[in-house]
């Protein structure tokens, strides 16, 4: 065996201290071994309850990786004011988001509204019976998993939650013998995946019982087989619109045009972004770069988030815009409905210190509240980009937020800070541009002189 190679596998690595864990990567993977350790246990928190916490999230924690914790100000949403905490790499991204947030502050802020917030759980299991034979028994089922989950669910139902309709789905045209019992749930202010999971590993149990009992394994059909129990991520039952809307001639401040042409040239970015798939996607990923943000920042999960609006995206069989524009009776309306999982209580929102932050600096809101605060901070991404796209282009703002992090890559000095920035002022950014002006400036020093 490659001694190289031998030297990288580890037995028993999560059973090693922290510090230890750190010790064997730094002296396996890198070169400067002394000083990767003392760089990433830099990181860690003074606070050992805080760093706890954090080391407690994950397996295998040997560090902190670091994002900005930024806010965006100035939301004006259902006539209430926030300043938004967003979690993400990218300076323009929270940029945007604020200018369009003042942009509608004058012109009545955001509206919105919770449509429903029904999440989903499913068993599939394997039966190549008539599908009809499970419904006729079907009422007798729901009865024995509320039973037999009573335990679980009796907290949430006292909160106005808990299972709220059983039925099963025919999936054997897709798959000869695939069916599923899917149950749909009220997880109130949570997010709820492990009450979901608890429920359905359970009712698993109880629809084999109930197979047993009502002999519909009889007559050769005797291979009923549960394949697996698990929640489903997309939710397109838990859905959230938000909007906003003003009279044409009210889009004004725009750079380059008048508002009746804005709107025009924005309606139909728009529809492009609805009709092909190359720009929807990024349309949409521009969407949740406001969307992500908000969701890191109170911990929540953006993976799931993601995946079903996506999946949401693409509910008529092409995947289209999320947001939608109309221009009816001198009305511009911009509008968005996504669905959005999001839990204000349990998981990290009630572990991780910063997410406990972003929830109070937001007010403390129901799940509902986050939800509509959530899809606003999106739409106001999506106008910040689009408004972009249709007037300067998109590159002028994105790399103005960018010439900062070439700078500090380049090691500037102060002055040649304050030079770059001044030369770069009225010129098209490019790092290349950036790094050619650099070197000449400092072959000829007198350009800094003052």
């Amino acid at each position: 065996m490659n001694k190289e190679l031998s030297n990288k596998s580890v037995a028993g690595f999560s059973k090693l201290s922290k510090r230890g864990k750190l010790k064997w990567i730094v002296n396996n993977f890198f070169k400067d071994p002394e000083h990767v350790m003392k760089e990433l246990s830099s990181y860690w928190f003074k606070d050992e309850n805080d760093q706890k916490i954090i080391d407690g999230l994950s397996e295998n924690t040997i560090s902190n990786f670091v994002l900005p914790y930024s806010v965006a100000p100035n939301f004006v949403i259902n006539d209430i004011e926030y300043a938004i905490p967003m979690v993400i790499e990218e300076s323009s991204v929270v940029a945007a988001a604020s200018n369009a947030a003042k942009y509608w502050s004058t012109r009545g802020g955001f509206k919105a509204r919770v449509i429903s917030t029904i999440k989903e759980g499913c068993i599939y299991f394997m039966w190549p019976g008539d599908f009809k034979q499970l419904t006729l028994h079907l009422s007798d089922l729901d009865a024995k998993i509320r039973l037999a989950s009573a335990d679980i669910t009796a907290n949430m139902e006292t909160r106005g939650g808990g299972i709220l309709k059983i039925e099963f789905i025919d999936m054997n045209d897709e798959e000869p013998g695939f069916k599923k019992l899917n149950i749909q749930f009220d997880t109130c202010n949570s997010m709820g995946a492990n009450f979901i999971n608890s429920v359905l590993e359970n009712a698993a149990i109880v629809l084999k019982q109930w197979f047993e009992f009502h002999k519909l394994q009889a007559e050769g059909q005797d291979n009923f087989e549960i394949i697996m129990s698990i929640l489903t991520n997309y939710t397109p039952q838990c859905l959230v619109e938000a909007y906003v809307e003003c009279p044409i001639d009210q889009l004004t401040d725009i750079s380059g045009l008048d508002p009746v042409s804005f709107a025009d040239r924005f309606y139909k970015a728009v529809r492009i972004a609805n009709v092909d798939v190359s720009r929807a996607t990024t349309h949409n990923k521009g969407i949740f770069n406001g969307i992500d943000a908000v969701v890191i920042a109170t911990g929540n999960d953006y993976r799931a988030i993601e995946a079903c609006g996506h999946a949401y995206a693409a509910k008529s069989g092409q995947y289209r815009s999320l947001s939608n524009c109309t221009l009816d009776n001198g009305i511009f309306k911009f509008s968005i409905t996504v669905p959005l999982a999001l839990g204000t209580v349990g998981g990290l929102t009630t572990l991780h210190p910063m997410a406990k932050r972003s929830l109070e600096l937001l007010g403390n809101p129901s799940a509902k509240e986050l939800m509509m605060i959530v899809a606003a901070t999106g739409l106001a991404q999506n106008f910040g980009a689009v408004r972009s796209l249709v007037t300067t282009g998109i590159q002028k703002g994105h790399m103005r937020m960018h010439l900062q992090n070439m700078l500090w890559q380049m090691k500037v000095t102060p002055e040649e800070n304050l030079a770059v920035n001044d030369h770069f002022a009225d010129k098209t950014i490019s790092y290349a541009g950036v790094r050619d002006y650099l070197e000449e400036m400092r072959n000829r020093p007198t350009l800094i002189k003052d």
